[in-house]
């Protein structure tokens, strides 16, 4: 197993992290993605600690906060064995402070997911979106609280705005406090936005790249195929997939591409759309998540090897898009711009 830097910090981390967005199935959204129980949750965890992925991430609204329970009896004896990254800010109740990231709401869900893990730190806190009725000072000042207090290690963002994480950064450093080190943000073969803006000012910033759903909810899974029904078993099929939709032609030529790299190097269309990512700049991890040990050990085969530069650029030839403006206009003066990719 591969380890990178997470962003501007000390830690090193896997390059896959196991989501556990699949334990609990607490309600009709979530069960399209998995329903693992403790016994099946530790049997996969023990697979992932065995192939060197000790990164396990969870959200306190995964199942009503099911996840983050049956991640906590599955990890018992193994805490200091295992990094944890958790999220908070979207709703997790029906009361006016039960969503967002306010000092008020922050405090308490730190310690309700502190409660369901079973431990007394998260290693990566993540705010799950932004809050724009919040100052960005309280949200800061909170997180530098938790971190001086010990209940976390480092913070991150996920699914911010360009300006959002800017925004933050700058309000960190005005006052000293703890800064995000990474961003937790969705990107694929069949998703390439978060070039556009995010990419470039995590590379100049030292914000690592934290991928979720990078096989598109399933879209680049290899089950998907031209002129062909979506498989009935599938996550998209049980209404778990999300993002918008991708155009046929687009996916299908992705696709496309994805099954000839693929006979090339002897691996599956799921395991070179990962290797793609890991090859990207700014990405240090990406989160995989398995319903079953037939999945995970398909996906833990994602990495130990690369793609060759031509293999790269087939892939980003067949899922290149135009960019919307001003991404377009600034294109046009390439003499201005710092080559990323």
């Amino acid at each position: 197993m591969e380890y990178r830097q997470l962003g501007a910090s000390g830690l090193r981390i896997p390059v896959l992290s196991f989501g556990t967005a699949t334990f609990g199935g607490g309600n009709e959204f979530f069960k399209a993605w998995g329903s693992t129980q403790v016994d099946e949750a530790r049997h996969l965890i023990d697979i992932c600690m065995e192939a060197g992925v000790n990164f396990f991430d969870t959200a306190n609204g995964y199942s009503q906060g099911m996840a983050e329970e049956i991640l906590g009896k599955a990890l018992e004896g193994r805490r200091q064995e295992a990094l944890i990254s958790t999220k908070a800010t979207f709703p997790t109740g029906d009361g006016p402070n039960d969503y967002g990231s306010s000092r008020l709401h922050l405090t308490k869900a730190c310690e309700d997911s502190l409660r369901r893990l079973g431990t007394d730190y998260i290693d990566i806190y993540h705010m799950h979106g932004f809050d724009s009725n919040t100052p960005v000072e309280e949200t800061l000042r909170t997180l530098d609280n938790l971190v001086q207090s010990g209940k976390v290690r480092y913070i991150a963002c996920s699914n911010f705005s360009g300006w959002h994480l800017m925004k933050s950064l700058s309000v960190s450093e005005r006052y000293g406090w703890v800064r995000y080190v990474g961003h937790q943000a969705y990107y694929s073969l069949a998703n390439r936005e978060f070039e556009w803006e995010l990419m470039p000012l995590g590379l100049d910033q030292g914000v690592g790249t934290l991928v979720w759903s990078p096989l598109s909810a399933g879209l680049l899974s290899g089950k998907i195929r031209r002129g062909q029904p979506v498989p009935a078993e599938s996550r998209l099929a049980q209404g778990g997939g999300q993002g918008p939709k991708v155009p046929d032609e687009l996916l299908y030529n992705i696709i496309d591409a994805l099954d000839e790299v693929a006979a090339e190097t002897e691996k599956t269309v799921a395991q070179v759309a990962l290797n793609w990512l890991l090859q990207r700049p700014t990405v240090v991890n990406l989160v995989v998540g398995a319903r079953n040990e037939e999945q995970l050990r398909q996906n833990l085969d994602a990495v130990g090897w690369n793609l060759s530069p031509e293999q790269v650029a087939k892939l980003d030839a067949a899922s290149a898009t135009e960019p919307i403006y001003p991404y377009w206009h600034q294109r046009n003066f390439p003499m201005l711009q710092k080559k990323i990719v």
